[in-house]
């Protein structure tokens, strides 16, 4: 006789969901609108009505191992056309951010930053309080004096103390991302076959993401394609910005002379990366005013990435212009906020909205290996 699954219902798992925004999929009667109407849904396994099955039965485990739930880019299609309001796009959205706490490492991280509406003050206040201690430990405070319209802020934050402290992040932030995308990935293996190259599909991949293809599919929140674009567009600005600034600092033949001149290309390549990230950012914001149901419900954890990012672009425009306008001790203590405000956006980075980058790509890839299986079987 064959074995059959047990299948184990989580009533802690339902609480929980109900409390991410996903409360409304016990309305859910399993019409398959939802599915009919999705025009990113692969034809041989439509979602999310298999989702909102899952889900009403508190399977977190399914959940978590299944890439259409985010292969879902919440257009709210089949919100709109739900017949009994029980916004499966939202409860989607609430499903990956669950996914994203189970996946962190370590968990308590993943567990501050998924109730960012009551912890926001310490995922912010505990970066600008380490930048205030770690200052103050080296005497730094007595060089805020020095700031000014032709003396940058390195006279203050020598670049030795920001690589002493970003270098480490950034390889925190990267050893945790690739031992969570690893899970993710053996959990999506465990979900169904696949085979090819990872590499080779990689790159059709990036150039979806990057033209966000499949954003044009979406209707009801179609609007919110371009907010996606512009942010993403404006981080690979700015990381881009940042590794030519890194050679013009530090390798010979193109060393200059710091700060930049605002007029430099490097410098504009900045702003307008900024420019970019501040206007997917509002257009973002404005859009989930605007359209409401359209749009899709925004909890905390979304909200919380949005607004870091936000002040992240608010407080580095400061700072540029702080040294011209206002004194040299207010333009450093911008300074460092807005160094605390950095590193609060890149320790979040893995538990944090930004890990939808991480998730869904996988997720992505995953969906047309398993195809090239089914095509090769």
């Amino acid at each position: 006789m064959a074995t059959q699954a047990a299948i184990v219902p989580s009533a802690d798992y339902r609480k929980e969901l109900s409390s991410r925004g996903g409360a409304s999929v016990a309305r859910c009667y399993q019409c398959a609108a939802c599915s009919s109407v999705c025009e990113l849904a692969p034809a041989g396994a439509p979602f999310p009505r298999r989702q909102m099955l899952l889900a009403q039965w508190g399977l977190g485990e399914q959940l978590a191992a299944d890439p259409a739930v985010w292969l879902c880019h919440q257009c709210n299609d089949c919100t709109e056309r739900c017949p009994r309001d029980a916004k499966p796009g939202d409860v989607m959205q609430s499903i990956r951010s669950m996914t994203v706490e189970k996946l962190a490492l370590p968990k308590f991280m993943g567990s501050l930053v998924s109730k960012a509406r009551t912890t926001w003050p310490l995922l912010l206040g505990g970066p600008i309080l380490f930048w205030v201690l770690y200052l103050a430990a080296l005497g730094r405070f007595a060089h805020t004096g020095e700031v000014g319209p032709n003396v940058g802020f390195d006279h203050f934050v020598p670049h030795w103390m920001i690589y002493s402290v970003y270098f480490p992040v950034t390889f925190f932030v990267s050893a945790v991302g690739f031992s969570s995308g690893m899970r993710f990935w053996n959990l999506l293996a465990s979900h169904s076959a696949r085979s090819g190259s990872f590499l080779g599909t990689l790159i059709p991949i990036f150039t979806e993401i990057a033209t966000h293809k499949r954003f044009g599919s979406c209707e009801a929140a179609g609007p919110r394609k371009w907010g996606h674009f512009l942010l993403f567009w404006g981080f690979v600005g700015a990381a881009i910005t940042s590794a030519f600034l890194i050679v013009v600092l530090y390798v010979p033949p193109f060393q200059e002379p710091i700060p930049l001149p605002l007029s430099h290309w490097i410098k504009i390549l900045g702003n307008l990366s900024a420019v970019a990230l501040v206007g997917g950012g509002v257009w973002l914001w404005i859009n989930w005013g605007h359209y409401g149901k359209r749009a899709g419900a925004s909890t905390a954890f979304d909200k919380f990435f949005l607004y870091v990012v936000l002040l992240v672009i608010a407080t580095g425009c400061l700072v540029e212009t702080a040294r011209f306008l206002f004194s040299p001790q207010l333009a450093s203590w911008l300074y460092v906020f807005h160094l605390g405000v950095v590193l609060c956006l890149f320790v979040t980075f893995p538990y944090s909205k930004f890990a939808h980058l991480l998730y869904r790509t996988l997720a992505m890839i995953h969906e047309r290996m398993s195809a090239l299986d089914e095509v090769t079987n």
